[in-house]
């Protein structure tokens, strides 16, 4: 058994999926940081010096102190039910940057890849993708394998 998770654990699929994830998490660590520390404050100044992260409502007051409350820190410390509109603005932010940043990602892997070449205007045969005989391009069928083509 020991053996069998041993190799498991090397494989190269196991190891790029443990990159990626450590990668991945240092990656949100960083957006994270971008649009609390850099996005939001100049937002929060153009709407007139609001603090998203203490951008909550009230919901039910404290149990051991009543409000008003001065940041979010302070209402949750005094026990009151907050509903925290600046933090899913962070994190509503944070996910379109980190969507936004894959979706880069992927496009410029499949740039990467390899486009099969065209078929050449004047040619009247194609390849069986089974069984690679010559057959006619409007073939449905392969004379040779009677494999259904695409």
């Amino acid at each position: 058994m020991l053996k069998d998770f041993k190799e498991f654990a090397m494989r190269g699929n196991v190891v790029d999926l443990a990159v990626g994830v450590i990668i991945g998490a240092s990656f949100g660590k960083i957006v994270d940081s971008l649009v609390k520390d850099v996005i939001m404050p100049p937002i929060g100044l153009l709407l007139g010096n609001v603090d998203f992260t203490n951008l909550f409502f009230v919901m039910k007051q404290g149990t051991k102190s009543p409000g008003p409350y001065e940041t979010l820190k302070a209402a949750q410390e005094a026990g009151a039910v907050t509903l925290n509109v600046g933090m899913f603005c962070n994190a509503i932010i944070s996910f379109l940057i980190v969507a936004f940043a894959v979706f880069l990602l992927v496009r410029t892997m499949n740039k990467l890849k390899r486009d099969e070449p065209a078929a050449p205007a004047d040619a009247t045969t194609k390849d069986c993708t089974f069984c690679f005989s010559p057959i006619p391009i409007k073939a449905t069928r392969c004379p040779c394998c009677t494999s259904e083509l695409a």
